[in-house]
This record gives structure tokens, C-alpha cells and sequence, in this order.
């Protein structure tokens, strides 16, 4: 019987590493270049080479469409040519964020041009890296990373543009509106393009003895973690245009915060050290996902900030090992790869990488943390017979 190429893993790699990209507006109203405040467009080849020692080959980059979008409607991909050709020396397979939480100056999500702009962004990337890429390379595209917590930053708790207060579900609406649309174009220009996914897998759950309201309030918000993909599959608000076949890959982003109580009032210890029934373990997270989408699944992001971090990685190895063989899980994501600090304060670093940087000024060098990398070699060996089998079963 012949496969559908979609039911085949295109991802060179298992483990994949992840470079901050992120090009925003922060609270400030500053803008962050992360390519640059990392200094991994100075060390790219450097950077690329170290991932060799991890057998990582498959990597998260941005285009940040802040800085190729030079006016509207006119775009400088010649950052892009370069990370390119550096990637096909180093034998590197890149998937492209298109807006990793950043856009031109004169937009906004809520701006009438927004989804005709970023529309023109999705055609025009993606026409250039196809005349620049090997045929047989497989284009695997995020339009927008993690619409969710996008949506809540700028829309909620006016952490970024628009800078709005509990406006979230508005400016989601319109974030899906233009990705729905990118996704549209991206296809009809080349069906083979893959619709990456990457939104946050969360638990939320009722405060202790809660109320019957609050249990179902808890309810609610759980449920609408998944209004994202939800509406880029069309199960709700058709009108945006979405549609099943929109959705390719689910990617999600899972951090040691990920779940808390109704309101943020309180976050479930990852650890569970003192075991907590509303806690839930990330392996039953994944298959809730999967029985809701029957999609593959990669780990798109995940870290943990500073000596905690080989505990992470165990953590996050044990529970991936619950599931691979059950469901098509085709990835994890070490997000980011290399230490970057807080978007609102860029003297703060979250030591949370596998390099660290050695300077907060110019960051030159990296430092390999080694509990980190000695944790993601021996989790990386214990993975691999089911990763193998889990890959030979999806074909």
C-alpha cells in the first residue's frame, strides 16, 4: 500500500534544537532581536556545528518579520539566503517561524492590513526559500508561533502590541484570521509545505475545594487552550476559512509552569513532590491532544532554567518514553538551544540552554553545561530503540 507522504516523519532529526527568535515589541514598547542579542547570527556556523555532538540536525529558526519586511509590501530576505546556505553547508534541516511574536512597527494584529500583509509575508518567504532549497528538502513552515500566549500577552495583560487589556479572544481571532489565510496561500502556492503547529500544553486546573462554578470554570479554561488549532481546522468559527487539512503537524511548547490554578493564582510543582491529585503527567496531556486532532506530535519547545535542567530533560525523556509507541510522536525540541535572556529585561539570563553565553554584553562563546548535556546524552541513548521503532512504525 502506498503512504501518504504526510503519514512519513520529515524531520532529520529526533532531537532538535531550538534558537530564540523571538522580534516583538516587548512591555517596554522596545523592540528584542533575539538572532542578535543571542549573537547566534555571528556564530551560526559555530552553533550549527556544536549540535553534531548531539546528533541533532533539525532546528526551530525565525525569519523575524520585523526586520525582512523593509516597507510593505517589499521584503530583504538576504538574512534568510545566508542562514540558508550556512545550513546546507552544515547538513542542518530548518523550520521557519514566520512571526515569532514580532511584525512591522506600522502593524499590529488588530490593524485592517494585517491579514493582507502577513499573507504577502507567507508567499513571498516561501516562494524565495523554495527557488533556494533542494527539491527533495521538505519546507516545513509555523506561521505563528504560539497564537495562545500571543493573543494573552498582547491582548490580555498588554505585555506586547496592541497592548490591549482583556481583549484576548479579539485579538486572537484576528492572529487566526491572517494565519488561517497564510496557511491558504503557503498550500496553493505548494501543497507539499508542511503546517507546523506550536501552541502551549496546559493544565488548568480548580483552586482546593472548589465550588461546582469553579471546577466548571477550570473546565472552560482548559478547553480553550485549544481554540487555535481548533479554528484553523474550522471545528469552530468557519468563517475564518479554516480546515482540516490546514493542520499538518501538532507542535506544542511545554515548560515547568505549564500548569496552575484557575487565574494564575498558583502553579502545580512539576516535581510532584508532594503529590497533588490535580497535577496531571505530560504523557496524558499528549494523548489528550492526540485523540482530539489524531495529528503527529512533536515537543516543539521545552527547558527548564538553571541547575535544574538535567532533571528536566529526565523528566521530560520518561514521560515521551509513555508514549512513543502509541502515537505518531515525531520530535523533542530543546527550546532555547542557547541561553537568552528575558525578553523585558536583557540583563536577566535564564541559564536555560545547553550553552551558556560568557558575556551579557557581546555573548562571543559558548559554555556547554555539562549535567545538562551528560543528562541529554544518556536520555538520548535510552530514547533511541524506541524512537527507531516508533519511526519505522509511522512508515
Amino acid at each position: 500500500m502506498e503512504l501518504n507522504p504526510k503519514d512519513i516523519n520529515p524531520f532529520k532529526s529526533f532531537w532538535m534544537g531550538g534558537f530564540e527568535c523571538a522580534d516583538h515589541l516587548n512591555s517596554s514598547g522596545n523592540r528584542v532581536d533575539f538572532l542578535n542579542l543571542t549573537a547566534h547570527l555571528d556564530l551560526i556556523k559555530e552553533d550549527y556545528s556544536r549540535l553534531k555532538d548531539f546528533n541533532i540536525t533539525t532546528v526551530r529558526e525565525g525569519i523575524r518579520w520585523s526586520q525582512v519586511e523593509i516597507i510593505p509590501y517589499q521584503y530583504d530576505f538576504s538574512i534568510v539566503k545566508l542562514m540558508l546556505n550556512i545550513a546546507k553547508e552544515y547538513h542542518i534541516q530548518q523550520v521557519w517561524d514566520i512571526c515569532h511574536f514580532g511584525f512591522p512597527s506600522d502593524l499590529s494584529p488588530l490593524h485592517p492590513h494585517f491579514t493582507e500583509r502577513f499573507v504577502s509575508m507567507c508567499r513571498a518567504f516561501a516562494k524565495y526559500c523554495l527557488s533556494e532549497m533542494s527539491f527533495d528538502i521538505q519546507l516545513i513552515i509555523t506561521p505563528i508561533n504560539e497564537v495562545s500566549f500571543l493573543s494573552w500577552l498582547g491582548g490580555e495583560v498588554g505585555g506586547t502590541s496592541p497592548y490591549c487589556v482583556k481583549n484576548g479572544w479579539e485579538v486572537k481571532y484576528a492572529l487566526m484570521r491572517a494565519y488561517i489565510q497564510g496557511v491558504k496561500a503557503l498550500k496553493e502556492l505548494d501543497p507539499r509545505i508542511r503546517i507546523l503547529t506550536t501552541e502551549p500544553l496546559v493544565n488548568i486546573v480548580p483552586p482546593a475545594f472548589a465550588t461546582e462554578d469553579l471546577i466548571l470554570e477550570a473546565a472552560k479554561s482548559h478547553e480553550s487552550q485549544y481554540q487555535a488549532v481548533d479554528m484553523l481546522c474550522g471545528r469552530i468559527c468557519p468563517e475564518l476559512g479554516g480546515k482540516p487539512e490546514y493542520l499538518d503537524i501538532l507542535g506544542f511548547n511545554y515548560y515547568y509552569n505549564n500548569q496552575w490554578v484557575l487565574g494564575f493564582n498558583d502553579f502545580i510543582p512539576w516535581a510532584n513532590e508532594i503529590p497533588d491529585p490535580r497535577w496531571r503527567s505530560l504523557s496524558s496531556l499528549l494523548i489528550e491532544a492526540y485523540k482530539r486532532y489524531n495529528k503527529p506530535i512533536v515537543l516543539t519547545e521545552t527547558s527548564h532554567p538553571g541547575e535544574d535542567r538535567p532533571l528536566w530533560i529526565n523528566f521530560i525523556s520518561h514521560e515521551i518514553s509513555k508514549v512513543i509507541t502509541s502515537i505518531p510522536f515525531w520530535g523533542i525540541c530543546l527550546y532555547p538551544i542557547i541561553d537568552r535572556p528575558d525578553w523585558d529585561n536583557l540583563d536577566c539570563w535564564h541559564h536555560s540552554g545547553l550553552w551558556d553565553n560568557t558575556s551579557k554584553e557581546i555573548p562571543t562563546e559558548r559554555i556547554l553545561n555539562k549535567p545538562y548535556a551528560e543528562a541529554l546524552l544518556i536520555n538520548q541513548k535510552s530514547l533511541e530503540h524506541l524512537t527507531n521503532d516508533a519511526f519505522f512504525k509511522s512508515i
